[in-house]
């Protein structure tokens, strides 16, 4: 354009021809009035090329370039009144540039306050802060001192000295430290000039596919190197018009080419003077990209996880430029060498960068936050989330990191309680095992009095300890580096006692009150305390040993522990109904008065608080008055029975109903403790003495079991037994068989008395045959005998005695059993011939008949009544056939007294069920089939005075 030409030309020209260029021979000028604009944002920290309306004074010279050498015309788009609207001037530039480089230069020469400086056009104070940031990020300034003679930093200094972008400069001098200068000067120079590669107009596919093999998929920094080395080889092997022609077919800018490789020479030249060494072997690219990174760090980007555009710095946001190497890749992080924003921001001269980088490199920049600290077992540290930003980027979120170095205190803090206070660590200090055992032993005290104050509070713990360690001490690797040496000193310096650990402020414990083991007899049970509400385990547990089930007695746990005795009487009182219940009111002063004088161990809990509450409300007080279910679940003792392996076999509130359900497994359990005294197939006393118990088991499975004699029919077995009832239950018919088979035919005695007749007799009774009758009879006979020795023997001159007895009276005793019995199987005879007549008109009458004969009479059933009470069971017989023979004329009658019996016989019924078998309940029922002779058949006459009366004083005597 500035050579001489025929013919008419237009020329487009940017806003630089407005003053530093003139081209002759312009006649006219058309002014769009706009102009692309170097402007700095302070938003994003982005150097802008927005298109802008031109200022007058640029309008001015726009309309001067026609007018140089003659006269011209401007054509202005735009009206009179919008140019008389805009600003007179253009800003200086000083106003819209990054201050960074001027700021570092008056930094170096001591120029002190950049804001206090005179400038002819001072920038914005914002502008300056900007400069201090950028400085600031890349290591140049210390802005604490800010205007100081100290602000700039030797690597500012260093800095300072290059003639270069101060970003660039960052990027050189680190790569120096890294051993890849000679790389990075070679970007350095690439990111100084604009792009060499060219995209002409409708050639975009040839030149993108000339391009693409300088393209390296790393970053567009090493593109930059490929194109370098590409170059300088082609330059060498060429001359000067063959180099310039072939950057013309491939797409390549000859001038931007000579500019790189001029602006390389001149950095290289600075490098030398600086003492700085360029590599001679080709660097690692990620040394090349650290490097880079130092430059670049408000040049990062995020990637967002649902789209392609990154979140920068400051809450800008940006997109790849899709010339970029790494367009499509968009990895996590990228850093970009430029971010320009024209319609939208485009970032250029990408690389990935993995966050670890900028964490280390960006250190001074980022931003932390932290949650409330934790402690944390695994790592046995005190721990926090750190949420970490690098001007607002998130480069963490919710990262679990310690706190020992960020707050010391606070550390400390949660290292005393968690791991010494509550053992929140592994260690092998013998202290930390003594107070986790004496913190347990309080704790233990307070479930079991079901109370939270004796332990004193962790501020008190924790205070203890923090007297004795030193202050530095907050993390488990400090401490074990001090107890080392402490430790030697005063081994028991840490171990905390009894007066640390319990409160002054708290009534004493009490161990009696809520003993570790519960004491039975000869047995130790041990207990188990829970105070949890909510669990279903809550209050006491007793563990029961499946070896020892059979002899514990369920009344004996009605009590409970002394400590929780006043207020199981107070809810037993508040479960009675309110009628009787408010005989006692207050029921405070009243537990007071009953627990004053109730006998635990003499009598059942039911027993005492009848015995006292009807003493004191002046009421008989009904055993099932009390309901047990209202009670706490605390004050309801459980039973955990437990097998040989420690194994739990079955649990709940009934021990009763345990001891049924288990009672085959605690028998196998103690025959499966083999004894020397065990026989079997025994007709003769051949085993000495016959001690009361023995101790089977060893260690933890150690049990006492009862030997006795055992009935086999043929022959007599030593077994043993898991309780002395059981054992006292299996002694008598043991005894009496083992004489029988000692003694010659005894069945002789009986055979008499067996002919045609009397064996359809024995079958209609409960009999299969006369040899079953015959060993009945002789068993009854037995037993007869061995009664009045007072007990079974025990040895085998006890046995000698009951055989020396039972040759002089067995016979007799034998004769009498079989003619009484013959008797009474005539009236089951009997009994059976008349209930046919009627069991169809008066079934009611039937079923009770049935049932009484069925409760006397059963296989066995003289050696269960006794020779005693064979007679009885006779006559009560001969009184049911009566009742049967007089049931059709008077069925009203009869009703009636089965009513009256029946009340009687449900009342006896449900304290059968409350109380334990005695010699008292054995008589009432004897009383009731007197009841029945009584009111049935009076002709034939009762065993002593019997009536209903009597029979209810006797039971009114047995509930008390």
């Amino acid at each position: 354009v500035f050579g001489s030409h025929t013919g008419r030309r237009i020329v487009v020209a940017t806003n630089v021809a407005e003053t530093s260029l003139t081209v002759p021979g312009i006649r006219y000028v058309v002014d769009a009035g706009t102009a692309r604009i170097s402007r700095y944002s302070r938003r994003t920290k982005v150097q802008r090329l927005p298109i802008e309306p031109i200022s007058q004074a640029s309008a001015e010279q726009r309309a001067g370039r026609c007018g140089r050498l003659g006269p011209g015309i401007c054509i202005r788009l735009y009206d009179r009144d919008d140019l008389e609207h805009r600003p007179p001037f253009t800003d200086p530039e000083i106003l819209r540039t990054n201050l960074a480089s001027v700021i570092l230069q008056m930094a170096a020469m001591d120029l002190g306050d950049v804001e206090a400086f005179p400038f002819l056009d001072p920038p914005d104070h914002r502008a300056i802060r900007d400069g201090v940031d950028l400085l600031h990020e890349l290591g140049a300034i210390d802005p604490e001192r800010h205007g100081t003679a100290g602000w700039i930093t030797p690597l500012g200094r260093s800095l300072s000295r290059l003639p270069l972008d101060p970003r660039l400069g960052r990027m050189v001098l680190a790569a120096d430290g890294n051993g890849c200068l000679s790389e990075m000067l070679v970007i350095a120079a690439a990111l100084t000039i604009p792009d060499p590669r060219e995209r002409p107009e409708g050639k975009e596919a040839q030149a993108a596919q000339s391009h693409a093999r300088f393209r390296d998929e790393q970053s567009d920094f090493l593109s930059w190197l490929r194109l370098w080395e590409y170059i300088r080889g082609e330059r060498r092997e060429r001359t000067s018009g063959q180099f310039r022609k072939m950057c013309t077919g491939e797409y390549l800018n000859y001038r931007r080419l000579r500019e790189w490789q001029d602006l390389h020479g001149q950095l290289r030249d600075i490098a030398d003077d600086l003492g700085l060494h360029p590599n001679r072997k080709p660097a690692d690219p990620d040394l090349i990209h650290r490097s880079l990174l130092t430059g670049l760090l408000s040049h990062l980007g995020r990637k967002d996880p649902d789209g392609y555009e990154y979140r920068g710095a400051r809450g800008a946001r940006f997109s790849i430029a899709p010339g970029s190497t790494l367009f499509k890749k968009a990895p996590e992080w990228v850093m970009a060498a430029d971010l320009v924003e024209t319609t939208r921001t485009w970032a250029r001269g990408i690389a990935g960068v993995p966050p670890e980088w900028i964490e280390e490199i960006g250190a001074h920049l980022i931003s932390r936050s932290y949650s409330d600290p934790w402690w944390e077992q695994d790592r046995e540290a005190a721990v926090a989330a750190e949420t970490a930003t690098i001007y607002g980027i998130p480069l963490a979120t919710e990262r679990t990191v310690q706190i020992a170095r960020i707050d010391p205190e606070a550390a400390r803090d949660l290292f005393i309680r968690h791991a010494l206070i509550a053992g929140e660590w592994e260690t092998h200090h013998p202290f930390a095992a003594h107070n986790a055992a004496a913190i347990a032993e309080v704790m233990d005290m307070e479930v079991r009095e079901r109370r939270a104050d004796l332990l004193v509070d962790d501020d008190t713990l924790a205070a203890w300890f923090d007297r004795r360690i030193p202050p530095e001490v907050a993390t488990v690797r400090a401490f074990d580096a001090w107890w080392k040496e402490a430790g030697r000193g005063d081994p028991h310096l840490l171990d905390l006692g009894p007066d640390d650990l319990i409160d002054r402020g708290a009534a004493a414990p009490d161990p009696e009150a809520f003993p570790e083991v519960w004491r039975h007899g000869d047995l130790a049970f041990t207990l188990d305390y829970e105070f949890d509400p909510a669990s279903p385990t809550d209050g006491l547990t007793v563990d029961l040993p499946i070896a020892d089930l059979p002899r514990t007695d369920p009344a004996v746990f009605e009590w409970n522990v002394p400590g929780r005795r006043a207020e199981l009487i107070e809810a037993m009182i508040r479960s009675l109904p309110k009628a009787i219940r408010r005989r006692f009111v207050p029921i405070a002063d009243t537990v007071a008065a009953v627990q004053a004088g109730m006998r635990p161990g003499e009598e059942t809990l039911i027993q005492g608080l009848r015995r006292q509450l009807g003493r004191l409300g002046e009421i008989a007080i009904p055993p099932d008055a009390f309901d047990r279910t209202a009670l706490p679940a605390h004050l309801r003792t459980r039973f955990r029975v437990v097998g040989e392996s420690g194994e739990v076999m079955s649990e709940g509130e009934d021990l009763a109903a345990l001891k049924d359900q288990l009672a085959a497994d605690a028998r196998r359990t103690i025959a499966a403790q083999r004894h020397p005294l065990e026989r079997q197939g025994l007709t003769a006393w051949t085993i000495g003495d016959l001690p009361e118990s023995v101790e089977v088991g060893e260690g933890a499975h150690r049990a006492t079991a009862f030997p006795a004699l055992v009935d086999d029919g043929d022959s007599v077995s030593v077994r043993l037994m898991p309780t002395a009832a059981e054992q006292e239950a299996a002694m008598r018919p043991g005894a009496c068989r083992l004489l029988l088979l000692t003694l010659p035919s005894p069945e002789r005695i009986l055979r008499p008395l067996v002919d045609r007749n009397t064996r359809e007799t024995i079958r209609s009774g409960p009999y299969q045959d006369a040899a079953e009758w015959i060993d009945d009879c002789l068993m009854a006979a037995a037993a007869a005998i061995v009664d009045r020795l007072g007990c079974p023997p025990a040895d085998e001159a006890g046995f000698e005695r009951l055989r020396s007895l039972a040759r002089d009276e067995l016979a007799d005793l034998a004769t009498a059993v079989g003619e009484q019995s013959l008797a009474l199987l005539r009236s089951v005879e009997e009994v059976e011939w008349l209930l046919d007549p009627v069991a169809d008109r008066f079934p009611d009458a039937v079923d009770d008949v049935v049932a009484q004969v069925n409760r006397l009479v059963y296989p066995g059933f003289l050696m269960g009544v006794g020779v005693g009470r064979v007679a009885d069971v006779a006559r009560y017989l001969q009184a049911v056939a009566r009742r049967l023979e007089a049931l059709p004329g008077n069925p009203g009658r009869d009703a009636d007294h089965m009513a009256r019996v029946h009340r009687l016989e449900a009342e006896y019924d449900r304290l059968a069920a409350l109380l334990p078998a005695s010699p008292e309940s054995i008589a009432i029922a004897w009383m009731l089939e007197e009841l029945r002779v009584s009111l049935f058949a009076q002709a034939i006459g009762t065993r002593g005075k019997v009536s209903e009366p009597r029979i209810l004083r006797a039971l009114a005597a047995l509930e008390e």
